[in-house]
């Protein structure tokens, strides 16, 4: 065998050698990826940012679309929704879509003629979202890609929203109005006639499967405080801490009577956003108001009401995001463009994420 054809040989056999160490890195790496991962908008850097909430580290970076306010994956975690709001009378109409997957932004959802999008949920494999501008909520469906169900809410900057996993329960805050609503679904009486458009017209809505009962919507809506916008619903469904951002305040609302049981103040500037943890035993708080050294987060006891514990982390905070498994809180501190991650049994923090200027709405995407 020549020279010449040894090294050809040579040649072909590191090549082949190259590929396949290539492969094995590309295997490796696609194996070490994180199931869940922690989701994190900027809203000056208009990205996202996915975090190994392991390590910290961002593992990538995705446009967002203009203004991200708030973010939800899909229940399968390959999908991610972001709100672009643009403020309570914004001429934008759109949720930017990004594929986690393949970490890229696929084409945005055109919502018509309902603009400032801004709380989102997702449950059943639908997209719930308020659209401030329209004072009302809404629900998209992927598979169908259409809007397929909206319900006016009837306040000024319905903001937040959550919706239970039975459905038939929706929470909004109405930031304008000061009021949390809660909206049930309630069956209608025997005898109440045809469906709209008389028979073989549509269902009463569009949530009525055959054969079920019909049922309407009622919404309740419960007076809270100034400017209440950050809220949650306790794990075992009983009440709603809602945070009243120009009140300093929270009020305490039973879901059974739908009335407000209690007020109590926070030492917080500008309440934000506010998160039960898994356990249901402690209240996180975030002040957007907070300047460096003022109060960022405050824990409160949910069964005393009794303050835990005031963190300062550097400025003014916003989003809040709690691990499933309890274990620690992840907070946005947007005046100081970080996120801090907190252990939520020493109540110490214990890192920091550089996701983008700005921080705000954060989640979690579990892949399935």
């Amino acid at each position: 065998m020549g020279m010449s054809t040894m090294r050809r040989k040579t040649s072909f056999l590191q090549k082949i050698h190259w590929l396949l160490a290539a492969a094995l890195v590309a295997s490796v790496a696609h194996a070490q990826a994180p199931s869940s991962t922690l989701l994190a908008l900027s809203k000056d850097d208009h990205t996202v940012a996915i975090v190994d909430p392991a390590t910290l580290q961002v593992l990538a970076r995705i446009p967002s679309g203009p203004d991200p306010h708030e973010i939800i994956a899909s229940s399968d975690g390959k999908l991610a929704y972001i709100s672009n709001y643009g403020g309570a009378d914004s001429s934008l109409n759109t949720i930017s879509v990004v594929d986690l997957v393949a970490r890229k932004a696929l084409p945005p959802i055109d919502l018509g003629a309902l603009h400032s999008t801004h709380g989102l949920a997702f449950q059943d494999g639908k997209l719930y979202f308020t659209a401030e501008t329209n004072r009302v909520i809404g629900r998209y469906n992927p598979a169908t890609q259409r809007v397929d169900w909206i319900l006016g809410t009837g306040q000024d900057r319905t903001h937040m929203i959550a919706v239970a996993n039975s459905l038939d329960q929706i929470i909004t805050s109405n930031v304008s109005s000061g009021t949390i609503s809660i909206i049930e679904q309630i069956a209608q009486p025997s005898g109440g006639g045809p469906p709209p458009g008389g028979p073989g017209g549509p269902p009463r809505n569009a949530f009525q499967a055959p054969g079920v009962v019909p049922f309407t919507w009622e919404v309740t809506n419960v007076p809270a405080g100034r400017g209440v916008e950050g809220f949650d619903v306790s794990p075992d469904g009983e009440q709603i801490w809602a945070a009243n951002a120009r009140d300093a305040t929270v009020t305490i609302i039973d879901v059974a009577s739908k009335k407000a049981k209690e007020t109590l103040p926070i030492p917080v500037k500008g309440a934000n956003r506010l998160k039960f943890t898994p356990d249901g035993k402690r209240v996180l708080i975030s002040a957007l108001g907070a300047r460096a050294a003022d109060t960022s987060l405050v824990v409160i006891d949910a069964a005393t009401h009794k303050e835990v514990k005031q963190l300062s982390l550097g400025g003014g905070a916003a989003g809040i995001l709690i691990a499933p498994d309890g274990s620690r809180a992840y907070v946005a501190v947007s005046s100081a463009d970080k996120i801090a991650v907190i252990d939520l049994k020493t109540l110490e923090v214990v890192g920091e994420i550089n996701a983008g200027k700005q921080p705000d709405g954060l989640a979690w995407a579990v892949r399935k």
